[in-house]
Order: C-alpha cells, then sequence, then structure tokens
C-alpha cells in the first residue's frame, strides 16, 4: 500500500509509544473508534433517509401533478 515493511511499522509504534506514553494511546485508540461509529450512524441514516425520499417521492409527485379543480 505504501512500501511500509514490518519494520517500519514498528519503529512508527514505538515513535508513538514514546510520544504518547501507554496509558494515553488507549484512550485515543476509544476516542477514535467513538469517531468511526459515529461516522458509520451518520452514513446509516443519511441512507435511510435517501431510501425514505425515494419511495416517498412517486407519490408525492403524484399529487403535485394533479391539476386543482375549476371552481366556476
Amino acid at each position: 500500500m505504501f512500501g511500509l515493511g514490518m519494520q517500519e511499522i514498528i519503529v512508527i509504534a514505538l515513535i508513538v509509544l514514546l510520544l504518547f506514553g501507554g496509558k494515553k494511546i488507549p484512550e485515543l485508540m476509544k476516542g477514535l473508534g467513538k469517531g468511526v461509529r459515529s461516522f458509520k450512524d451518520g452514513m446509516k441514516e443519511i441512507d435511510t433517509d435517501n431510501k425514505e425520499d425515494a419511495t416517498a417521492t412517486p407519490h408525492a409527485e403524484r399529487e403535485n401533478s394533479r391539476e386543482p379543480e375549476a371552481n366556476s
């Protein structure tokens, strides 16, 4: 993918461990997981809204396409 081998990944992991410490990493991962979950929930909500709009649109178009009755 990025041309990273196992050695490079280990070096990066060690640098992250040194920078943030062992206690902070689980907190960072927990926050990242919550963010990903929130993003997925938002995408599902958009999907359901789009499906509802797609099924509601033909009915709404039929209602709007009716010509008003002339009251003479």
